[in-house]
């Protein structure tokens, strides 16, 4: 019969499984970083990883095992005693060791891996969980490739493990082979057919190889199943193991449906997500579901409108429930004239609604070229189109001077405020020469950040289009200049840039 329990176990294979996959290596002290973390997240199970495979392995899981106190440590062995053995010594620290121990049960792996029979691999399974029984009561057996196994076979090697000892036994989708309601019948099955299943707790792991992998698990946990398999991030062989992040938060919004619970602080998800990925070096893809960038994250115009009246309307949970900060209104061609409204209102600028019409205008044929905008980019709207003023600086005239003879000197003359001033000063080379007197004559220190010169056509006598970058306190601000003699149109970008600053100066007193 079914648990009545509602209480989800989680077993975070996540330096187990996930490491094993390429790219994921970490070495102990990273670890043990993250083992700590999963302790912190609440995970029932921590299974540190396979003794056996190596002596750094050993010592990694050895040393997580001294460390961790809440969380059950699970070492993987086969069932061979010596694999048990070494797996036991990893562990015998633990606060909560626990002892898994595995073999494969299909006839696809029997065949043509183990050239074992199914009555040798049901003894051998009963065997080994014996003697694992030796070292704790805390003993879980995984039939692997379970999904490709005879139901039948299944069902009585089941029944024989737990009769063995066996108080967790896990029933995996090993190679991503199973449907959601195909697999959700098989624990059902189960049920039905193994006479002391009350005994254990039946657990699930399945893998993301036809991406229904979180699907599957949670077929197997309505069936009647509580513990899952599962990983941060996703993260294991091949396409991944159960998303850890994923079941969880389906299982917490979907209470309606699934009336299961978990453990887990689901406030420490998102930092858990992200300390992997920095111990990883592997980013988690923007589109992941509960972890992704854009999880939280909205840029359609009809979404942004809902968001903005009621958060419900577009979002099935709170960002801050997984341990998000807030959403994210992402600004871009998508977005409408009621997110552009409310972040210039966030930003402190109270517009009529002509201005805002105005920078709404501005700031779709500015999306239409970037792919994302940002605050800086609607302030420098604003500056250009609703606080503009006549430019406080004129280029009226440039003489710039140089050779390898010569010390390169620039003479300039500008209107600044009106008036008329003319200055003379010299550089390391001719554009340094031009930029010097212009500081000079303006009194402005701005650092440069960027000088850049292209032609526009081809041929030595080409417009020569500049950009250059100013830094104004914590922006950076843009100038361009065009102008046949590169020179010139030096000093037109850089004195763009200039009266820019200037626009924000006003900007920030408006």
């Amino acid at each position: 019969m079914k648990s009545d329990s509602d209480r989800v176990f989680i077993f975070d294979t996540t330096l187990r499984d996930g490491e094993q996959a390429p790219g994921f290596s970490m070495h102990p002290g990273e670890k043990l970083r993250f083992a700590k973390q999963l302790e912190r997240l609440g995970v029932d199970i921590i299974e540190a990883g396979f003794p056996i495979a190596s002596d750094g392995d050993f010592e990694s899981v050895r040393q997580i095992a001294g460390e961790i106190k809440k969380s059950q440590v699970a070492g993987l062995c086969r069932t061979s005693l010596g694999d048990i053995d070494r797996a036991w010594d990893a562990i015998k620290g633990a606060a909560l060791p626990r002892i898994h121990t595995f073999i494969s049960t299909s006839d696809i792996h029997l065949d043509h891996m183990l050239k074992m029979t199914r009555a040798e691999v049901l003894k051998e399974a009963c065997v080994g969980v014996k003697h694992a029984r030796g070292f704790t009561e805390n003993v879980e057996f995984s039939a692997q490739d379970a999904t490709r196994t005879d139901r039948k076979y299944l069902s009585e090697i089941v029944e024989a493990v737990i009769d063995a000892g066996a108080t967790t036994v896990n029933i995996p989708d090993t190679v991503g082979y199973a449907m959601p309601e195909e697999f959700g019948e098989l624990i059902a099955y189960l049920f039905d057919t193994v006479g002391n299943i009350h005994k254990a707790v039946i657990s699930v792991h399945t893998h993301n190889d036809l991406g229904v992998a979180v699907a599957t698990s949670l077929a197997g946990l309505k069936a009647g199943a509580r513990q899952v398999e599962c990983a941060v991030n996703g993260i294991g062989e091949r396409a991944g193991n159960a998303s850890l992040e994923e079941v969880v938060m389906a299982i917490e919004t979907r209470k309606d449906i699934l009336r299961l619970r978990t453990g887990i602080k689901t406030k420490c998800i998102y930092p858990t997500s992200r300390l992997l990925a920095e111990i990883t070096g592997v980013e988690v893809q923007p589109n992941k579901a509960i972890v992704g960038a854009n999880a939280f994250a909205h840029e359609s115009g009809i979404h942004q409108d809902g968001l903005i009246k009621e958060k419900i309307t577009y979002e099935i949970m709170t960002p801050k429930a997984v341990g998000v900060s807030e959403t994210s209104i992402v600004l871009g061609k998508h977005s409408g004239r009621h997110a552009i409204r409310d972040r210039l209102k966030k930003m402190g600028f109270d517009l009529a609604k002509e201005e805002v019409d105005t920078v709404f205008k501005r700031f779709k044929e500015l999306a239409d070229i970037k792919k994302e905008m940002f605050d800086e980019d609607i302030e420098a709207i604003i500056a250009e189109d609703i606080f503009r003023r006549p430019d406080k600086y004129k280029l009226l005239y440039i003489s710039v001077v140089s050779g390898n003879a010569a010390i390169p000197t620039a003479t300039v003359q500008m209107e600044i405020d009106g008036d008329i001033t003319q200055e003379a000063y010299f550089g390391v080379g001719p554009v340094d020469a031009t930029f010097a007197t212009i500081r000079k004559m303006t009194d402005t220190n701005h650092r440069l950040v960027k000088y850049q010169v292209h032609a526009v056509t081809e041929g030595t006598d080409a417009q020569g289009v500049v950009t250059v970058q100013l830094r104004h306190k914590k922006r950076i601000v843009s100038g361009r200049g065009s102008d046949p003699d590169v020179l010139v149109a030096s000093a037109k970008a850089y004195i763009n840039a200039l009266n820019r600053i200037e626009s924000f100066h006003m900007l920030n007193h408006a």
